[in-house]
């Protein structure tokens, strides 16, 4: 029998692009073909705990059939009450990215420490059972606990990837852990082992390179960074937590980089590449895995037994649980998200229902009785549930508030651990250009700042910051965080220069040295998808720097982005061009490699993701800079003039997520008015369909508003329709919603109808909401609830549909999909 070393070692030789040898700074070629795995390697599972196993022996037959099942449903906070963990036994609760207690998305220690206590409490209540259970409480801290007021945002996977420093990447992981203790939280959904293939994606930043070989090397590094080295006694210890390795399998890899959808790969590529990072993380210990929602050759995850149960728990070893993702099972063949047999047949130990959860229970329950779940999977799932609490030593830690480092807000943001921090921020920066080695900057000269990415530490920090998607905070919010610009003001000011600071870069002004800080807004998951990599310049405007350039004026580029994109313009108007990723909050870091300094720094970083040649390409066609790419100071390659032709003649790309937009449709939607009977393309302004008038108004610039008013009590609706039907599941599969401006004209309040539906003519299943007052105000609604109102999400073509009654005049603006970080979704439009 092989040692786990010598395991690991063999194994890692065979892989596609895998090589076992010593890592150095500055990496090896990523793409060296190795030896390619031909079937599934068979892995020595970890050990078990004779102890262990011996408790849940003495455990399990004490619990009731309805304990078990309770076991194993996982709940969201914003769903469940403490009485009800107790009532139904749960196993564990989740917090989504939205779902913190409050007001808002995100928490204080203290407060998010009471809601721990109060869930704990009620799971540990043993009124009415012979044993009671405690559950563990999960939440996304994928790249420092992001939903914690005060903690560390760490820079995002894809640009830990750039620092190809897997020992480093260890220490980041513990900083994690050790400031999910002092929320009380016991599980972190992490980490992120895909292998994006096609940056289209709207995770790739959770993925730390293209190629299989980093995370590989990063998996275990995480693991034992989260939980401790499993057999040792600061294993589960003090400022250490449960880590889950996701997704499993292949969601890199679907097709045309869609999130949730179909990875059409050969056997051959999933094991040999997208398996990689599970390579390393089963063998460190991972206790959890959670289920994909993508599907492989057109088979979901969540219902795939073959890969859940013989692949992943038998070949590869895994005996803790497997957990599904948000309300995943539901996208099964044959399940609701009330009623799924087949994914906990699959080997589903755990369902994520977040808002689900208690039909789901009654459906288990009722499954488990009727023999469709049979008991012995039942105390399988039950078995490795508590396998992994006992070994978190939950059982013995007590209440989340009487744990080490519990709501000490002083262990936030750690000097060492902002240090850290620091330095990944610099090791990450992947420097593409510096023509007449710009750069070091002198920082003893004038220094004129732009671009809104310099003072927002939410644009350098990214999706899953705060709130899931990232959107719209202040750096108030982030009371130990330092933005790029404050880093930029500290060098400048220990050498007595100048620093002008321009956020929309006024071009009259004059300086040495430009240095534009730009790049993607925040989001997450399939908001972020993208139909094609051309940046397209959001809050700033990028054509300015040519402006500079004609002046004389040096200019150097810091791109901030979540992958990366098409930017030739941009490369061609900089002398200096930085890839930053997104940093997170500890901005110095990025200056620390601007200015010259006496602390020795240069760039480090190398590309992990190869840097597309044309806007349309995925990274593995027409590359610009390939993988291991990076320059220093000393490099004295020139990047020549780039062409400028994004490749996008004739392409329609179709948007999902904003409907209408500075007065018109966003294609691939329509304006179209519509009867009972009748049906109209609008194509002009003013224009009218039996008794419902339309024209332009204003909301934030001229004439980039409708007007709508209904002289008629016969049913007339405004929509906004597509040929082609348009996907929403996974949008309404969470907290998206459906979001617009609105005010009345005439009358100060109106009462409409919003709907969404799949069929050609009226939409008949609407929601009703109250529009009041003669202002412009946002209004929404979660997709949740058209979903609850039987709309097929899956085929939308009207994304929008509004009715009144008649003598109503309504301001309509700004239709999109969004989220708000600082509210909680419903039904009434508020």
């Amino acid at each position: 029998m092989f040692t786990k070393a010598v395991l690991r070692c063999t194994l890692v030789t065979a892989l596609f692009f895998l090589a076992c040898k010593q890592q150095t700074k500055t990496p090896e070629p990523l793409l060296e073909s190795k030896a390619m795995l031909t079937d599934w390697p068979v892995f020595e599972p970890q050990p078990l705990d004779p102890k262990i196993e011996a408790r849940i022996d003495r455990i399990l037959p004490q619990l009731t059939l309805e304990q078990k099942v309770g076991q194993i449903i996982q709940a969201d906070s914003e769903s469940v009450t403490p009485e009800e963990v107790k009532q139904y036994r749960l196993g564990s609760v989740l917090s989504g990215g939205n779902s913190a207690p409050g007001n808002k998305a995100y928490a204080d220690a203290q407060t998010w420490l009471q809601m721990a206590d109060k869930y704990y409490n009620a799971s540990v209540d043993a009124e009415g059972v012979a044993v009671a259970i405690p559950i563990i409480w999960g939440i996304d801290a994928v790249h420092g606990h992001g939903n914690l007021e005060g903690a560390i945002v760490l820079p995002h996977n894809i640009g830990l990837g750039a620092t190809h420093n897997p020992e480093l990447i260890q220490k980041l992981a513990a900083i994690t852990a050790h400031e999910l203790t002092v929320s009380g939280h016991d599980w972190t959904f992490a980490p992120t082992l895909a292998v994006p293939q096609d940056v289209r994606w709207g995770r790739s930043y959770e993925g730390f390179s293209e190629a299989p070989d980093l995370a590989n090397r990063y998996a275990d590094k995480i693991v034992l960074g989260l939980q401790g080295q499993k057999g040792d006694a600061g294993f589960m210890g003090a400022g250490r937590v449960i880590s889950c390795a996701k997704h499993f399998l292949a969601d890199g890899a679907t097709e045309n980089g869609v999130d949730q959808g179909d990875a059409k790969i050969d056997e051959s590529e999933l094991l040999n590449v997208h398996a990689a990072g599970y390579y390393s993380a089963i063998p460190a210990g991972v206790q959890t895995v959670m289920a994909s929602f993508s599907s492989y050759n057109g088979r979901k995850l969540h219902g795939d037994y073959e890969l859940l149960t013989e692949v992943l728990k038998g070949k590869l070893g895994f005996n803790g649980f497997v957990v599904g993702d948000w309300n995943g099972h539901g996208q099964v063949p044959g399940c609701t998200n009330e009623d799924c047999p087949n994914a906990f047949n699959a080997g589903v130990d755990m369902f994520m229902a977040p808002d689900s959860w208690k039909g789901l229970y009654e459906s288990t329950l009722k499954h488990v009785k009727e023999g469709t779940i049979t008991l012995e999977r039942l105390d399988d799932a039950v078995r490795r549930i508590l396998r992994v609490k006992l070994a978190s030593g939950i059982f013995e830690k007590g209440a989340p508030s009487t744990r080490p480092f519990a709501g000490d807000e002083n262990q936030l943001a750690l000097p060492a651990h902002r240090a850290l921090a620091r330095q990944a921020v610099r090791e990450s920066l992947v420097l593409l250009k510096n023509n007449n080695q710009l750069l070091p900057l002198d920082a003893s000269k004038t220094i004129l700042v732009v671009g809104d990415g310099a003072e927002h530490i939410i644009k350098a920090a990214g999706g899953w910051t705060l709130s899931w998607q990232g959107e719209g905070h202040t750096n108030d919010e982030f009371p130990n965080g330092e933005s790029i610009l404050e880093g930029i003001k500290e060098a400048v000011a220990k050498k007595g220069g100048k620093l002008i600071f321009s956020p929309e870069a006024d071009t009259n002004l004059t300086a040495d040295v430009v240095i534009a800080v730009f790049g993607e807004d925040p989001y997450a998951e399939f908001q972020g998808d993208r139909k094609h990599l051309d940046f397209e310049p959001n809050g700033f405007d990028t054509e300015k720097l040519a402006t500079y350039k004609e002046k004389g004026i040096s200019v150097v580029s810091v791109f901030l982005s979540g992958r990366p994109m098409w930017t030739n313009p941009e490369l061609n108007n900089s002398d200096a061009f930085v890839a930053a990723w997104l940093p997170g909050s500890e901005g110095g870091g990025v200056s620390d490699l601007l200015f010259q300094r006496d602390s020795g720094y240069d760039f480090t970083g190398k590309l992990s993701f190869s840097w597309p040649a044309t806007a349309l390409a995925p990274q593995t066609k027409d590359v610009l800079f390939g993988l291991g790419y990076g320059l220093n100071y000393g490099s004295t390659e020139k990047v020549p003039l780039l062409p400028e032709n994004a490749g996008l003649e004739n392409v329609i790309v179709a948007s999902t997520g904003v409907f209408f937009a500075k007065g018109q449709a966003t294609a691939p939607w329509q304006l179209r008015l519509q009867s009972a009977e009748l049906v109209k393309q609008v194509a002009s302004f003013p224009t009218s369909i039996g008794g419902l008038l339309v024209a332009k108004t204003d909301h934030m610039a001229q004439e980039d508003a409708l007007k709508l008013e209904w002289t008629s009590t016969e049913l007339l609706q405004a929509q906004l329709v597509t040929a082609s039907p348009v996907d929403m599941a996974r949008e309404s599969n969470g907290a998206m919603e459906l979001a617009f401006y609105a005010r009345n004209f005439g009358q100060e309040t109106a009462t409409v109808q919003i709907g969404l539906c799949g069929t050609p003519g009226l939409c008949n299943r609407t929601l009703a909401i109250t529009i009041s007052g003669q202002d412009w105000k946002a209004y929404r609604l979660s997709l949740s609830c058209f979903e609850k109102l039987g709309v097929d999400m899956s085929n939308i073509t009207t994304a929008f549909s509004i009715s009144a009654p008649q003598g109503t005049q309504l301001g309509l603006a700004a239709i999109q999909l969004a989220t708000d970080a600082d509210a909680k979704p419903g039904c009434n439009g508020q």
